[in-house]
């Protein structure tokens, strides 16, 4: 799986304006529908939120991985946000979240999918290195040649 192919200029917000968790979900899914992955908006900011309530997808060291399983995406995206202002997001360690990938999959093929992009993005994310390089990121394609660079 090539994680690089998933992350489109239209999901990639830098910097994210967004004051709050929810705020910034509904930024990046709007991010997803315009280029063309989500189909129902609404229904796919419903399953992050539900996803959510479960427990915090803020994973400490400043980063969020919001996701969703709905019938709402078309094909597998994510999106990136690096925040002007950290925001909270309930993350385990109680830091706010610098920097955010929001994974859409579709309802239909959600098991593997979803598990193989997380796996993927989080082997890379708990690497101080490449958090730097994110948050340092001067444009979307930066952040793409990032992705391409060190995960594929």
């Amino acid at each position: 799986m090539n994680i690089s192919e998933l992350l489109s200029t239209e999901s990639i917000f830098l910097p994210s304006t967004a004051t709050t968790r929810e705020e910034a979900i509904q930024q990046m899914a709007a991010g997803m529908k315009a280029s063309g992955a989500v189909t129902d908006e609404a229904a796919y900011v419903d399953a992050v939120m539900a996803r959510e309530q479960q427990s915090s997808t803020g994973i400490g060291f400043g980063v969020a991985i919001p996701h969703g399983k709905s019938s709402g995406v078309a094909k597998a995206a994510l999106a990136f946000s690096r925040f002007a202002e950290p925001l909270d997001w309930e993350s385990l360690d109680d830091q706010p979240a610098q920097i955010a990938f929001m994974i859409g999959v579709p309802e239909a093929n959600a098991g593997n999918e979803h598990l193989q992009i997380l796996v993927a993005l989080s082997r890379k994310l708990i690497h101080e290195e490449f958090r730097a390089e994110l948050i340092n990121a001067q444009s979307k394609q930066e952040i793409i040649d990032i992705l391409t660079r060190t995960i594929g």
